[in-house]
């Protein structure tokens, strides 16, 4: 059996076009040879077998506003520098995210695409990897040849993906050849915090997808929900199925656009929502401890610029939460400035600092607030360095750089515990796994900043019109595919 030779690249971020944050080459993560290939421990699978896996470079970014050209320029430029350089490949595994967008750019991981291909030439099998809230334009799915994405969300199977991207681009080098895409767009556009697979209608609705890739003539089925918080044509949902047997491809795809359309008002958010106080109100009333409520509108790993401070000046003006007996942690706010007031004072300190609402002010400027040093953290992977803040019951975390509070370890590093606590606020839509497992009760605050789930007060100019739910009453759209 022939060596196949087969490189691995990427560059993922979800970036919101509404944050006024940018990304810049220090959000990028960037690994390069065994640093690269140690990502990956599926390379050593069996159906892997006598495959020279060729790393070129990955770099990745917890999400945020749009990457500057700059940054694009020197990652893309270095993916294609290395491309040049690596010699004869028969394939090439594509790791993208499918929601970066860069300033002054539209759709640039079709883009990109376009130019891996005009390096590697039409033979050489490219095959990519995405989350489902990325998303799929003509020219994205032209320029590649085998395409698939996440069919969970929360993604608990986001390295299932990327295996099962990788095996199907090694079985087609070695077997089947080019497989046919059939590809439609869906007109609605949703945020993630409508459309978990945990509940119906994603649930029976990404269910089917492995009932159709079980199908004679099929090879992979995937169904993108497109990124809701960027402003551009592409963005929307969208079906490809790929395989051998163009009639069924077609039918399928057909069919599975068809039942996310048929669903369109079905779809509902993963908890009950309301206003911050009036979440504030229900958690401080309940016996449920403890007791989530998410800060979805600045969310992170949604793209928020994670400093709106919006929702941190409700917290102060609520004596429930900061003259009570209660204990509320609030994770997180970003603010390099105050974490260094933190520092220099030291734990038991107190400092009086105008914390966040300076990249992202639209929703709430800076707010004055006195506090005590609970805690420090100067070594945290990825804030950098972290600080608790105490005022009365209300605990705030404030980093120096952005971070995502998914973990139970990630409080403990500040000596806080959340199953001990009675509220717990985190800038974030759905929880992930394990706060959701923590989680008593929990309610989703329709807050404002840059992933606002209140689309509709964003102003998107730039989509494709009409779309659900902007146009509610459109024409039912044809969902004829398109067969590449």
């Amino acid at each position: 059996m022939k060596k196949l030779r087969v490189g691995i690249t990427g560059i993922a971020i979800e970036s919101s076009t509404f944050s006024p944050h940018r990304s810049t080459v220090d959000d990028f993560r960037v690994l390069r040879g065994d640093d690269l290939l140690a990502r990956y421990d599926f390379l050593d699978a069996d159906w892997a077998a006598d495959v020279e896996w060729v790393p070129l470079v990955d770099a990745r970014s917890l999400p945020g506003g749009a990457v500057t050209e700059e940054a694009y320029a020197e990652l893309s430029g270095e993916i294609l520098d290395r491309l040049r350089s690596a010699g004869e490949l028969d394939g090439l595994f594509f790791d993208i995210h499918g929601a970066m967008s860069v300033a002054g750019r539209s759709d640039v991981e079709a883009s990109l695409a376009q130019e891996i291909r005009s390096i590697v030439g039409p033979d050489v099998l490219v095959s990519a990897s995405m989350d489902l809230h990325g998303n799929v334009s003509r020219e994205l799915v032209t320029a590649l040849d085998l395409i698939t994405c996440y069919r969970m969300a929360p993604h608990e199977d986001a390295w299932e993906t990327r295996s099962r991207a990788a095996r199907n681009l090694i079985a087609r080098l070695r077997s089947g050849g080019r497989p046919k895409k059939a590809w439609v767009q869906v007109p609605v556009l949703l945020p993630g915090e409508k459309t978990s697979t945990r509940l119906e209608p994603a649930k029976s609705i990404y269910a089917a997808v492995d009932s159709v890739e079980a199908l004679d003539g099929v090879l992979d089925a995937a169904i993108w929900v497109g990124y809701a918080w960027a402003d551009e044509p592409r963005c929307q949902a969208a079906v490809v199925v790929m395989g051998d047997d163009v009639s069924v491809i077609t039918k399928e795809a057909q069919r599975l656009a068809q039942s996310y359309w048929d669903s369109r008002h079905d779809f509902a958010f993963v908890a009950p929502t309301g206003t911050l106080p009036e979440c504030l109100t229900q958690a401080v009333a309940s016996t449920s401890r403890p007791f989530f409520i998410s800060d979805s509108g600045d969310n992170p790993t949604a793209g928020g610029a994670g400093d709106t401070s919006w929702s941190l000046d409700v917290l102060l003006r609520t004596p429930a939460i900061v003259d009570s007996s209660l204990t509320t942690l609030y994770a997180a706010i970003v603010d390099p400035e105050a974490v260094a007031s933190a520092v220099a004072a030291g734990v038991g300190s107190t400092i009086s600092v105008e914390l966040g609402g300076k990249v992202d002010s639209g929703p709430h400027g800076p707010v004055a607030l006195t506090a005590q040093v609970a805690a420090i953290d100067a070594d945290d992977p990825v804030a950098g360095t972290a600080v608790a803040l105490a005022i009365g019951g209300l605990r705030v975390i404030v980093t120096a750089r952005r971070k995502p509070y998914h973990l139970e370890s990630d409080f403990h590093a500040l000596g806080l515990h959340p199953r001990e606590a009675d509220v717990v606020i985190v800038k974030i839509g759905y929880l992930e796994p394990e706060l959701y497992d923590m989680a008593a009760d929990w309610l989703l605050a329709l807050t404002p900043g840059g992933v606002d789930q209140d689309l509709l007060r964003l102003g998107h100019s730039g989509i494709v019109r009409p779309m659900f739910p902007f146009d509610p009453g459109m024409a039912a759209p044809s969902l004829e595919p398109e067969v590449f």
